[in-house]
């Protein structure tokens, strides 16, 4: 088991080139074929109404800052990959909004990685919350990066927030090929007695002996708190040094609003590393 097809979010800016460092480095473990993806921000809609209603279209000429943006975008992804080595890969330049463009994407990956939402840069999508979309709507494990840190080297030591939900066990299982090669890997288990009937009468050893099965070695590390999971989940990753936390993504859509659950909230506005979610 491992990822084969790695689908990068392209787009300009100033954190592109430590995501795609992340994304190749990634598609060279397993010899993945990398996809970049730059989409042009235009809605697929606009398309759909011109061809009901022709007299509505917009010129081609007065979208082509949109088509150069995303062009410049895809150059800088295709120099970084070469020069990293990346043996096979391709851009894809799509007109459509970064949500729905990138979902679409993802059907035909077996990761997706993005960037976390930079308040201080223009947001890459309408609503400024394209990991959570994509999280929430890909039915494909995304990788979020943080805006701020370098982060040279993935799942060395994994960090596994487990609360026995359906969430959760789908994140792990999705993350079997990342934590295949880690050093190390910690399962994490936050208040465990709180909830009746979550967790059998040792928290955190079913999912172990499941990833033993899978030759992974896990130390499970029960924890009780005060604090709001997101919250001691960081404190966590921090105290024992981890470089990839992996969590299950809560949350729905109503229309175009995505509405979160806490920790994943807390996570996607706070995070220090990068985090591996699925939905």
């Amino acid at each position: 088991m491992s990822y084969k097809t790695i689908l990068v979010h392209v787009e300009k800016s100033q954190h592109l080139a430590g995501r795609v460092a992340l994304a190749a480095q990634l598609a060279n473990r397993d010899e993945a074929h990398l996809v970049g993806a730059a989409m042009t921000g235009l809605s697929q809609f606009i398309y759909q109404c011109a061809s009901m209603a022709p007299e509505a279209a917009v010129a081609p000429a007065d979208l082509s800052f949109l088509n150069e943006r995303a062009d410049a975008a895809l150059a800088a992804f295709e120099a970084q990959v070469t020069q990293l080595g990346v043996k096979s890969f391709e851009h894809r330049r799509i007109d459509d909004e970064s949500e729905s463009g990138l979902t679409l994407q993802a059907r035909y990956a077996d990761l997706v990685i993005v960037g976390q939402t930079d308040p201080d840069e223009p947001a890459p999508s309408i609503n400024g919350d394209l990991p959570q979309y994509v999280m929430l709507h890909s039915a494909r494990p995304v990788l979020v990066v943080p805006y701020a840190g370098k982060f040279d080297k993935l799942g060395e030591h994994v960090l596994l927030a487990w609360d026995g939900s359906a969430e959760a066990t789908r994140a792990i299982t999705c993350a079997i090929p990342l934590l295949r090669r880690a050093n190390k890997v910690t399962l994490a288990v936050f208040n465990p007695y709180a909830e009746y009937n979550t967790h059998g009468a040792q928290p955190g050893a079913d999912m172990a002996l499941y990833l033993a099965r899978h030759g992974i070695t896990v130390e499970v590390l029960q924890q009780a708190t005060d604090l709001d999971i997101g919250n001691a989940l960081l404190s966590l990753a921090a105290d024992i040094n981890v470089d990839l936390l992996v969590m299950g993504g809560y949350g729905h859509s109503r229309v175009r609003e995505v509405v979160l659950g806490g920790v994943t909230k807390t996570i996607l506005a706070e995070m220090t590393l990068p985090v591996l979610m699925a939905h």
